[in-house]
């Protein structure tokens, strides 16, 4: 305020000098000169130096904000900001609630993905991975029902991709880790769940930033990362400690490859028969079943690459 106060009086002093003769340019200090010089350009002030115009204190006033560390397009960014809407689009209470449902689930997921880690450090790791088996439920009806819904929205976006952090790349590994306690060494299971929280965070940022295909996933999603982690913790695949820990460390690093992996609705699209044999297997034998499926479906990302290299 006592700055912007001596500006304005430094500018009334020097236009009633050169009316007058009484003061010159030179006789202002030459840093607050130049201070002054950029706040008549910049707020178009210019016309003060005329010495035909009689410029009052309160017309400077009108035209000058009173603190130029505050000027109007900080005030104008400012409600701009404010005035972004999370929901996009007419916002009647029909859609509010809509969008509140949706939303509600990402908070189900988010909130899941915190109990599995609780659970996990209680000792619990069978129910710990049911849990993360919901999130990736609730993961996959929050983006049905907002497309279902029409309120589709980047908020919504965000906050999907942050609930994915918490339920997938932090509490998945947390699981995992509890898990392999006992089995094999404490370094070995915390590196290997290290890498599956890294990549997860890596593989959710890029995606937010890189181009949609609608057919193929550029790596292993994160959800079905963290379904495979919960799915072998909850059936108790039984595999030595040591290949759990590569295999941990595999799905890690196939989070952030660049091979190509089929959509879920690509794959609900394929012939019937091809889905006997998995059925058949589950009733047979269901963690040789889960084994095999998990290792196909890594396989066919490095394969699909080929076959597009080739046609390329």
């Amino acid at each position: 305020m006592r700055r912007s106060s001596t500006f304005a009086r430094q500018v009334l002093l020097v236009r009633v000098g050169r009316r007058d003769g009484d003061l010159h340019a030179t006789d202002v200090a030459p840093p607050e000169r130049r201070y002054a010089d950029r706040q008549r350009r910049r707020y178009g002030l210019d016309r003060l130096s005329r010495p035909t115009l009689g410029v009052g204190r309160a017309e400077i006033e009108a035209v000058m904000p009173i603190s130029p560390a505050m000027p109007p397009m900080a005030h104008a960014d400012e409600a701009s900001a404010r005035s972004i809407p999370l929901l996009p689009g007419e916002r009647t209470l029909a859609r509010r609630m809509k969008f509140g449902l949706v939303n509600a689930c990402t908070i189900a997921s988010l909130m899941l993905g915190m109990l599995a880690i609780f659970l996990a450090m209680q000792g619990e790791v069978r129910i710990a991975a049911l849990c993360l088996i919901a999130c990736v439920g609730f993961d996959g009806l929050d983006g049905a029902l907002a497309r279902r819904l029409g309120v589709a929205s980047p908020f919504g976006a965000q906050m999907d991709s942050l609930a994915d952090m918490c339920s997938f790349g932090l509490a998945a590994p947390v699981v995992v880790y509890a898990s392999l306690a006992g089995s094999v060494s404490t370094a070995a299971a915390a590196v290997a769940c290290a890498l599956v929280a890294a990549c997860a965070a890596i593989r959710l940022a890029r995606f937010n930033v890189s181009p949609k295909d609608g057919r193929f996933f550029c790596g292993v999603p994160t959800t079905m990362a963290a379904a495979v982690l919960a799915v072998t913790v909850a059936i108790g695949l039984p595999v030595p400690g040591a290949v759990l820990v590569a295999g941990v460390a595999l799905l890690a690093f196939a989070m952030v490859s660049s091979f190509p992996y089929a959509k879920l609705a690509r794959l609900v699209k394929l012939p019937p028969w091809l889905w006997l044999a998995p059925v058949v297997g589950a009733l047979v034998d269901i963690r040789l079943t889960f084994a095999l499926i998990v290792v196909g479906y890594l396989v066919s990302g490095p394969v699909l690459w080929l076959r597009q290299r080739r046609t390329a």
